[in-house]
């Protein structure tokens, strides 16, 4: 079988199909929007092609489209100047076409997780780019990958997938004679949380790079069926959902690992991001754009014996359950940047000792799978491989194409990923690199 490999045809600046108006061209940028360092937020979307569709037909729609999201979305076309603000210029967004000598089913029966960043208009820590890139990858069966990426200082998981679903609903009802389901932003970030400075960038750039690691990173994909995610809430005694217990279940696993690698059980610290607008009370909109997010934490002593898994899924639960609407309160309040400094500090105190850390983010119940651009519903949401000489423990947690299971996307150290793989009661609920077809 011969290489894969994917060959650029063209890139192209996008620009919105109306100007705009010059009372919006600042955009002021939230406080949270400086708690995230990458620059990217990469997500590829592969999509088969029962309609036999031509790739310039779809790739002509997804254009035109993105012209008349952006008018909407418009700081998604301009440049960010500086910290704290977005020059609204109308730049437009990088639109790549591409092509790859496969077909889409060869590469979905086992995906090659390296390969991914080849769908990717630009790299996790590229930089010149613009806010918005596009790549836009046809295989030879005329099935597609949708690589996107765009500025994490401008959008979270949840914000991108706001972007994601009206950019589709602007193009299917081109493509069709249904009604466009109108999907407009909310810019209200900046208001609920003003930023005038940059100290949170320079906090969570002094955490982050303490939790980042010199090592062997390597990226696995496992999987988790309804049934194992079913089985797994069971063992908590107050409850979890599905994320808490995947994420109580890689965590404990991971600890495991680290145990196993250096003979000593080591104090271990667990981050988890957490969506602000449905903790809000009242909620924040569902279609805010920024990062209306913030680190819950969790923390297991090395001193402490083994814990059972329910007791470790507890814990997670814990963590994430303290984000709630008097604590959302608390941080919009006037002692909001009092309470950021206090939590960002008891993490990295904790994390300057001998200690392990994983950090989770999760994509569950975002929409991505719902995003369909008019030639159908998405047959894979991927993550990408983020192997490498320095990283930190990561998971992403990905919804799965039937809705009731999850992906995990884990990157840990290489000499502990191979303890985690041989480890009995972690593979009895996941299963590595499942085809997504």
């Amino acid at each position: 079988m011969s290489t894969m490999e994917v060959e650029i045809i063209s890139t192209e600046t996008i620009k919105p199909s109306s100007p705009t108006p010059n009372h919006l061209t600042n955009f002021k940028l939230c406080l949270l929007d400086h708690l995230i360092p990458a620059a990217y937020a990469p997500i590829i979307i592969f999509y088969p092609n029962p309609g036999y569709h031509q790739v310039q037909e779809r790739s002509a729609l997804l254009k035109k489209s993105l012209s008349e999201t952006l008018t909407r979305f418009f700081p998604l076309a301009g440049t960010i100047i500086d910290d704290l603000s977005i020059d609204c210029n109308d730049q437009g967004a990088s639109f790549t076409t591409a092509k790859v000598n496969c077909r889409l089913n060869d590469f979905l029966e086992c995906p090659d997780l390296k390969f991914l960043a080849q769908f990717l208009p630009c790299g996790l820590t590229s930089s010149g780019f613009s806010v918005t890139n596009v790549q836009l990858t046809e295989f030879e069966c005329g099935g597609i990958a949708l690589g996107v990426c765009v500025s994490h200082r401008v959008l979270d998981g949840t914000a991108l997938g706001t972007f994601l679903k009206s950019w589709a609903s602007s193009a299917a009802s081109s493509s069709s004679d249904q009604e466009e389901e109108s999907i407009l932003p909310d810019f209200s970030a900046s208001h609920l949380f003003p930023c005038n400075d940059s100290w949170l960038q320079d906090a969570s750039i002094t955490l982050w790079g303490l939790l980042f690691k010199k090592g062997k990173f390597v990226t696995k994909r496992f999987g988790f069926g309804s049934s194992a995610i079913a089985s797994l809430k069971e063992k908590a005694t107050g409850g979890s959902t599905g994320v808490e217990a995947v994420s109580g279940l890689i965590w404990k696993s991971a600890m495991a690992a680290s145990e196993a690698r250096f003979g000593y059980k080591k104090p271990s610290l667990l981050t988890h991001i957490v969506n602000l607008r449905r903790r809000a009370v009242p909620n924040f909109s569902q279609h805010s754009i920024g990062n209306l997010i913030w680190i819950a934490s969790a923390k297991c002593g090395g001193e402490k014996g083994n814990l059972q898994l329910g007791q470790v899924v507890d814990e997670v639960r814990k963590g994430i359950s303290a984000i709630d609407g008097e604590y959302v309160k608390k941080l919009r309040g006037e002692e909001g940047g009092n309470a950021m400094r206090k939590d960002l500090k008891e993490m990295e105190e904790f994390g300057r000792k001998d200690v392990d850390h994983f950090g989770f983010t999760s994509w569950c119940k975002l929409g991505f799978y719902g995003v369909d651009f008019g030639f159908g519903r998405p047959v894979w949401v991927a993550s990408i491989d983020a192997s490498g000489p320095f990283f930190m423990n990561l998971a992403v947690l990905v919804d799965t194409r039937c809705g009731d299971g999850i992906e995990a996307w884990v990157t840990m150290d290489e000499e502990e990923m191979s303890i985690l793989e041989d480890d009995q009661e972690f593979t009895s609920f996941a299963s590595l690199n499942p085809s997504p077809l």
